[in-house]
């Protein structure tokens, strides 16, 4: 991918391009937006995992990918590639995107992992009310912090799972 090794004036100046393996996708981007970070990242991957990364609140591709991404970066796509752009074609449409990292992200860097991981047990939750679905938190505590218990995960942005997740039991963030 690149060097950890990189000097804050060379780190400023780096891009990420690629046209990724679609069975690695999701580690790939990982690796990418862990920190040095580079200027922009911009890959090519399959259509879905682009609606997914670029998803708003409330969407049917909204999820804890969409979150854990959003939450650092700025998702952009670009455009859809359609199978014939390639020989032989593949059985999928594929679609350029672009993740800025944000200056101010949501979370710090040792923060990116646990929140992943908190989003994901909220979302394995998916049909079920915010109340049930976020570990360690009552109604009345959720309430507390402007939520509607009865909401559901796939509703929240960002930010707000972002609130969640510092105020959830430690245990929960692991």
């Amino acid at each position: 991918m690149y060097s950890r090794h990189l000097t804050p004036d060379t780190r400023h100046r780096l891009k990420v391009v690629g046209n990724i393996p679609y069975y690695i996708t999701s580690p790939l981007i990982d690796k990418a937006l862990t920190p040095p970070l580079p200027e922009r990242v911009v890959f090519l991957v399959q259509a879905e995992v682009a609606d997914r990364l670029s998803a708003q609140p409330g969407s049917k591709t909204y999820g804890a990918l969409s979150v854990g991404v959003q939450a650092v970066a700025r998702v952009e796509k670009l455009f859809t590639v359609a199978p014939g752009a390639f020989r032989p074609p593949p059985k999928v449409r594929s679609a350029l995107i672009r993740l800025t990292p944000l200056a101010q992200p949501l979370v710090m860097d040792i923060e990116a992992g646990p929140l992943r991981a908190f989003v994901t047990a909220c979302f394995s939750r998916r049909r079920k009310q915010l109340k049930n679905a976020v570990p360690g938190l009552t109604e009345a505590e959720l309430r507390e912090m402007g939520f509607d218990p009865t909401v559901r995960p796939e509703r929240l942005s960002p930010e707000a799972f972002v609130r969640l997740f510092r105020r959830a039991p430690l245990t929960h963030q692991e």
